[in-house]
C-alpha cells in the first residue's frame, strides 16, 4: 500500500520527473504537505499559503492571496521551526515536525506517538496514523496524508 502512495511524482528545473523518494527529506516533507494543504485562497483565511495560521502581529492581510514563492517560503519557515521543537528527537525530529506543522505542537507534545518515543519505543505507525480526524470524525484524506508522511519520512 506505501508503494502507491509514494509514487509522487515531481518536476524538477530540467523538466524532468522525479521519484519524492529521491529527494532530500525535508524536500519530501515540503511537496507533501504542498499536495495535502494546497495553496490557500483569500476565502480561507486566517489560514494563508500552504495552511499557515496567521497570528497577532504577522503582516498578513484578509483578502489578500500569496503568490507561490511566499507560500512556499513560509511553508519552509513553519517547517523549520516545527521541526526545531523536536531536534532532541533525532531522525524522528522531522515527522513529528510535520504532523505540528498539521495537527499544531499541543497536539503532537501530548500525543501518544512523542510519549512513545520519549520512553524509547519507535513502533509509532499507528499512533501517528490515528491522527486522521477532522471535527471528530475519521477522514480518510487525512488518513492518506498520515500514511504518505510516515512512508516518506520515517527512518529506522
Amino acid at each position: 500500500m506505501f508503494l502507491a502512495l509514494l509514487i509522487v511524482m515531481v518536476g524538477n528545473a530540467a523538466g524532468r520527473k522525479i521519484n519524492i523518494m529521491e529527494l532530500p527529506p525535508f524536500e519530501r516533507a515540503v511537496i507533501i504537505i504542498k499536495k495535502f494543504e494546497t495553496l490557500h485562497r483569500p476565502k480561507d483565511y486566517p489560514y494563508v499559503g500552504y495552511g499557515h495560521r496567521v497570528l497577532p502581529g504577522e503582516p498578513y492581510r484578509r483578502g489578500v492571496q500569496l503568490t507561490e514563492k511566499q507560500a512556499d517560503a513560509l511553508l519552509r519557515k513553519d517547517l523549520q521551526k516545527f521541526i526545531s521543537l523536536y531536534k532532541a528527537y533525532g531522525k524522528d525530529a522531522l515527522l513529528l515536525g510535520v504532523l505540528a506543522y498539521n495537527c499544531g505542537p499541543r497536539v503532537v507534545n501530548k500525543s501518544t506517538v512523542l510519549k512513545k518515543l520519549k520512553s524509547g519505543n519507535r513502533d509509532i505507525f499507528k499512533s501517528y496514523t490515528a491522527h486522521c480526524r477532522y471535527k471528530g470524525k475519521f477522514h480518510k484524506g487525512i488518513y492518506t496524508r498520515r500514511l504518505t508522511e510516515f512512508a516518506a519520512l520515517s527512518i529506522n
